[in-house]
């Protein structure tokens, strides 16, 4: 049956010994050196917290477990991160066979690790076990100290000298395996600088890993995860615990919106596909908005790019809604058979599985691949749906009521979608004089770029390359369109033309094929307003035009804030700052007798200052935006401009200069 409660997780695990003998070694590290990508994805600020969430997610997995309780991430002075647990500390045996102790197994070989056998980890969240030994191969040095048996033990890798290899080979072990003191506890502390000469940025930022583990803590509950950043004299020590697990998760992403119902539906269940256990939990609450909101996640990694787990959601959940609506007969013979995407208008849903051996689609691990869990999470939430319905009749004829509506809807939007079709097709498309296209017509060339205002606009459309950057002066902030209906939405005279001038449509009806352009530019001030459009245009493009972002065509222009220039022995010094700590260091640079000028915004520049500064592809800087950015957007537009006002004064008080 469905809970409006708490729900409570069985553990799928029978733990078998976890010794050295568990171990396993499939190749050796140099790869990753050579192909970091292939590994955490990228080597800019995402795949550098992937390293982080590498070493964490193993912790994780011995709490998940039932071996430790407490894990803890510390951002040091000079730029390591420590992640500690308290579980049972990885093996310091010699393996009979390797000749070697398991800590240097783990740091030193790829796929070496109890997770490759399945009697030890059935779940993991690590990178198939080979999460320890990426990231040592990817830092300039990492140590790592164990407690068990009653030891403290310590080894240290580095970029080194190898001597079997007779050159540098990455996460070289310098040191033995050494006791440099007695305990009576249990655990593992790894601490690693990462590699400057393998990563564009060495700064971790606190927001990305405090969102990280406040969804880390509500999806394992009763764990507790500490975060301490000593980067600053005034140090930051944060604590997530939850003992509501998905409930309180919900709570979170709901915070700033109206909710229909309460409590939460709440259902979990297990399922055997192809030998392949598997867990499953899933939380859902109807708001007022007119748009989705699913948050997936595998063995505590979130699926942003969605994957079997989701659609086999989907798919079960609009299949027991249509059966319930032809037995209750809602569905008249005028009426539009309503879709999936009818069903889940205002629905915001949480999906997390537990599978014993994952498959990812693409090397940032994004989206889940197995057919399995396809099944399972078809069949589960078809099962707990049905039981559902059954006792809340009243509830689920309005949801499906609410569904046939927003099926004539999509049928009247259709409808007008195909007749701004037939108006491009006759030359009458509303860009005249507003837009000024680029004359390349190949899409794998060109930019569509938004520019906040019309004088900002003029001078950018004299600034661009006209061969291949088209422009659209905005006129300030666009509609927030995380709320209002669609048929709004679509007749926002600015967003129509934005819709026109990219080609694709938007939701079901959208083609990437049909996409006019490889880079959507957003062009705003570098102040609070000019973020508040950022934001409202990734929340639009978030929710009507998703695949734009996940296939990496939305980017954020950088306009700087400063020009620092100065005459030089018949020469001229001019530099840029993006902030006031890069000014601090551009000052520097330029030295003594330099001029200062603070762009207020975009209007201010001359045309050949915006060419250099944000549209020249050799000097501008560009922020391509990923699915997780545009998610944060999407709810920060949501609490700012919601109707709970609690939230927004929280925000408000925490972070506004008095």
């Amino acid at each position: 049956m469905l809970q409006g409660g708490i729900s409570v997780e069985k553990n799928i695990e029978n733990a078998s010994v976890y010794d050295v003998t568990a171990l396993t070694s499939l190749e050796k590290l140099e790869p990753v050196r050579v192909r970091p990508g292939m590994y955490i994805g990228s080597t800019g600020t995402k795949g550098l917290h992937h390293c982080i969430w590498e070493i964490l997610d193993n912790a994780i997995d011995e709490i998940s477990n039932g071996y430790g309780d407490t894990a803890i991430i510390t951002l040091n002075k000079d730029k390591t991160v420590s992640v500690q647990d308290n579980g049972r500390g990885i093996p310091t045996g010699i393996h009979p066979v390797k000749k070697k102790s398991g800590v240097e197994m783990v740091f030193t070989e790829l796929h070496t690790g109890g997770k490759f056998n399945n009697s030890i980890y059935k779940t993991s969240g690590g990178l198939h076990g080979v999460g320890a030994s990426v990231v040592n191969a990817l830092s300039e040095w990492l140590e790592v100290e164990v407690k068990q048996n009653g030891n403290i033990y310590k080894q240290r890798f580095e970029y080194a000298y190898d001597k079997q290899s007779k050159r540098k080979m990455p996460g070289t072990a310098v040191t033995k395996l050494e006791v440099i003191g007695s305990t009576k506890e249990t655990g593992t502390k790894i601490t690693f600088l990462a590699d400057k000469e393998v990563f564009s940025t060495t700064e971790f930022k606190f927001d990305v890993i405090d969102q990280r583990l406040q969804e880390l803590a509500f999806q394992n509950k009763g764990i507790t995860l500490k975060f301490v950043d000593n980067r600053k004299e005034e140090v930051i020590e944060k604590v997530y615990h939850s003992e509501r697990g998905l409930l309180d998760f919900m709570d979170y992403l709901n915070e700033s919106k109206t909710v229909i119902h309460n409590p939460p539906i709440l259902f979990e269940g297990e399922r055997e596909v192809n030998d392949l256990n598997m867990y499953g939990e899933v939380c859902i609450q109807f708001t007022d908005s007119t748009t989705e909101n699913i948050a997936s996640y595998v063995n505590n990694i979130p699926t942003t790019e969605a994957g079997t787990h989701e659609t086999g959601f989907k798919t079960g959940m609009t299949r027991a809604f249509k059966e319930w609506a032809k037995k209750l007969n809602l569905l008249k013979e005028k009426d539009k058979e309503f879709e999936g995407d009818d069903l889940r208008e205002g629905m915001t849903a949480i999906i997390r599985i537990k599978i014993s051996n994952p498959v990812f689609e693409g090397q940032t691990k994004t989206k889940l691949g197995n057919n399995e869990a396809y099944t399972m999470m078809n069949d589960l939430t078809y099962t707990k749906f049905s039981e559902w319905i059954e006792d809340n009749k009243d509830v689920a004829s309005i949801m499906i009521n609410n569904a046939i509506e927003a099926a004539a809807r999509r049928e009247k939007i259709k409808k007008i979608n195909e007749a701004e079709k037939k108006k491009i097709g006759r030359g009458t498309a509303p860009l005249a004089g507003k837009v000024a296209v680029c004359t390349l017509k190949d899409p794998s060339f060109t930019e569509f770029i938004v520019v906040e205002g019309d004088s900002a606009g003029g001078s950018a459309k004299q600034a661009r390359d006209r061969r291949f950057q088209t422009i659209m002066p905005s006129k300030g902030k666009i509609m927030n369109t995380e709320k209002q209906k669609l048929e709004n939405v679509l007749s926002s005279e600015e967003l129509k033309m934005f819709n026109i001038a990219i080609g694709t449509g938007v939701l079901d009806n959208y083609r990437e094929e049909d996409l006019k352009y490889d880079k959507i530019i957003i062009m705003s001030d570098a102040d609070v307003d000019g973020y508040h459009i950022r934001t409202l245009w990734m929340t639009y493009i978030y929710r009507y035009m998703k695949p734009l972002i996940a296939n990496g065509h939305l980017y954020m222009a950088m306009p700087p804030l400063y020009k620092v220039y100065k005459e030089s022995k018949g020469k001229s010094i001019v530099k840029y700052a993006y902030s006031d700590e890069e000014l601090e260091q551009v000052k520097k640079e330029v030295g003594k007798g330099y001029l200062l000028q603070r762009y207020k915004g975009l209007g201010e520049m001359n045309p050949d200052q915006l060419w250099e500064t944000t549209l020249n592809p050799e000097t501008r800087t560009l922020q391509r935006i990923t699915i997780e950015d545009a998610a944060k957007a999407e709810k920060m537009v949501s609490l700012l401009m919601g109707d709970v006002v609690e939230p927004r004064k929280n925000y408000m008080y925490k972070y506004a200069e008095f």
